[in-house]
C-alpha cells in the first residue's frame, strides 16, 4: 500500500520486494549523519596558498541556505554550497567563495561551525561533489532489517524534502509559474495547507489567505517563513502577484520549477515501472550516463547507467519513455514549451536527464544502523523508504 503523500509527489510504487521492517528515523538529530564527498581530484586542488577560500560547514537544526545567509550577515563572506543539506540531520559539507574576499579561519554559532581548510584557483562547483555518505539509525523496527539486500534495485525518485515534506507544495507553485498564473503561485506559497502540517501552521496559513488583512498578518509571520514575508510585503506595496514572485530569490524560483520537474520525473518512473519497462539496465537506443557523467546513447560494453528525461523546453522525445511522459503531460495540461517562461525567463528550464536507479555503494546494516554512499542528487530517504516501507512516512521521520 502506497502512502497518500507518496502519491501526491508522484511516487506510486515500491521497486523492492522486501516486506519492510517498519520503524522511525530521525528520532534524535544524532540518528541521521551526512558527510559530503568530494572527488580526489578536487581535494587535491585545495592548497594553502591564495585563491578562493574553501570551508567545511558542519551544522544541525538549520538548512544550508539559512546557514549561508547567516554567515553572510555576520561576516560579509558570501559562500556557495555544492549541495543542499536539510535541517533534520547533522551534516558536514564543503562551501566555497565565488568572489575573493578577506577569509576567516573559523566562525561558529549554536547551530553550525565554519572552518577554513584552504584555497582553490577556481571556485568549486557541483561537479566537484561526487556524493554523500550516510549513517542512519532506525528506531523501533519491527523485523530483521539486516535481511534487506536489494540496495541495487531502488528507483531514483526525488524525495519528500524536494516537495516541502509536511507541506508538499513546491511543485504546485512551480506548475503555477509555468502556467504564468502568478496569483495562484502567491496563494499557494502563502496559504496552501496540508493534512501533514501542524495545527498551528495550518491556522496561520488560513489567515495568510486573507488578502484584505495582509498588513495585519505580516506581523505574525515567523522568521523561518522569510519567502512568505517577502511575497506578502510585495503584495502590500504593489498588489502585483508577478512582482511578488519575482521578489523571491531567483534560486528559489528555479527551485519551484525544478520541484515540478521532479514531480513529473517521479510519475514517469512510476508509470514506466508499472508498465514493466526495464529500468535498471540500459537497452539499445537508450540515453545513458557514462562513468564521467557524460550523457550519450547506449554503447554495448561501456559502463553506462540508464537515464530518463527531465522535462524542460528542450525535452528529447526519442526515448522509450515518451509514451508515459506524453500521457502525464496531457493529464497535467502542460507542454514542454511551458518551461520557457516568457514573463520570467530567468526561471526557465531546458530540462535534461536523470539516472533511473540509485547507485548505492558501501552498503551495510549492523543492528539498527544503516550505512551507505549515494552519488550526487540521490535521496537517502528513498533508500530508507524501501527498507522501512512506512505506513505514514512523515510521522516516521521522513
Amino acid at each position: 500500500m502506497i502512502p497518500q503523500i507518496d502519491s501526491e509527489i508522484g511516487i506510486l510504487v515500491y521497486s523492492t520486494t522486501f516486506a519492510g521492517c517498519g520503524g522511525q528515523i530521525r528520532k534524535n538529530k544524532e540518528d541521521f549523519l551526512v558527510n559530503e564527498i568530494l572527488s580526489q581530484k578536487s581535494l587535491d586542488k585545495i592548497k594553502e596558498d591564495d585563491g578562493y577560500a574553501v570551508y567545511k560547514l558542519k551544522k544541525r537544526s538549520i538548512d544550508t541556505n539559512h546557514a549561508l545567509e547567516k554567515i553572510f550577515k555576520k561576516t560579509g563572506i558570501r559562500l556557495k554550497a555544492l549541495g543542499l543539506k536539510d535541517a533534520s540531520a547533522i551534516t558536514e559539507q564543503f562551501v566555497c567563495e565565488s568572489h575573493k574576499s578577506k577569509p576567516i579561519d573559523d566562525f561558529s554559532t549554536e547551530k553550525f561551525s565554519l572552518h577554513k581548510i584552504g584555497f582553490v584557483k577556481k571556485p568549486l562547483s557541483k561537479k566537484d561533489m561526487i556524493g554523500n555518505h550516510f549513517e542512519i539509525k532506525v528506531s523501533y523496527s519491527k523485523s530483521n532489517m539486516e535481511e534487506f539486500d536489494e540496495y541495487d534495485k531502488i528507483l531514483n525518485f526525488f524525495g519528500y524534502q524536494r516537495f516541502g515534506s509536511k507541506r508538499p507544495v513546491t511543485h504546485l507553485i512551480g506548475k503555477a509559474i509555468l502556467q504564468e498564473d502568478f496569483a495562484k503561485a502567491v496563494d499557494l506559497l502563502l496559504s496552501f495547507t496540508s493534512d501533514y502540517d501542524s495545527k498551528e501552521n495550518t491556522e496561520l496559513r488560513k489567515m495568510m489567505g486573507q488578502k484584505e488583512k495582509y498588513s495585519e498578518i505580516i506581523q505574525k509571520i515567523p522568521p523561518q517563513m522569510d519567502l512568505e514575508k517577502t511575497a506578502m510585503n510585495e503584495m502590500i506595496l504593489h498588489n502585483d502577484p508577478k512582482k511578488a514572485i519575482r521578489a523571491l530569490p531567483v534560486s528559489m524560483r528555479r527551485f519551484f520549477i525544478q520541484a515540478y520537474q521532479s514531480f513529473l520525473f517521479n510519475k514517469t518512473l512510476s508509470l514506466a515501472f508499472q508498465d514493466g519497462e526495464e529500468l535498471f539496465m540500459p537497452r539499445d537506443n537508450d540515453v545513458c550516463y557514462d562513468e564521467e557523467g557524460n550523457v550519450g546513447k547506449f554503447n554495448k560494453g561501456l559502463d553506462q547507467k540508464l537515464a530518463i528525461p527531465l522535462i524542460g523546453y528542450s525535452y528529447y522525445k526519442k526515448t522509450r519513455f515518451h509514451y508515459q511522459i506524453s500521457k502525464i503531460l496531457e493529464s497535467e495540461e502542460i507542454q514542454p514549451k511551458n518551461f520557457f517562461v516568457k514573463e520570467m525567463q530567468e526561471a526557465s528550464s531546458e530540462g535534461g536527464f536523470r539516472n533511473s536507479s540509485i547507485t548505492c555503494t558501501d552498503f551495510s546494516i549492523v543492528g539498527d544502523v544503516v550505512k551507505f554512499t549515494l552519488s550526487r542528487g540521490s535521496f537517502a530517504t528513498i533508500v530508507l523508504r524501501e527498507i522501512i516501507k512506512p505506513e505514514d512516512p512523515l510521522s516516521s521521520g521522513f
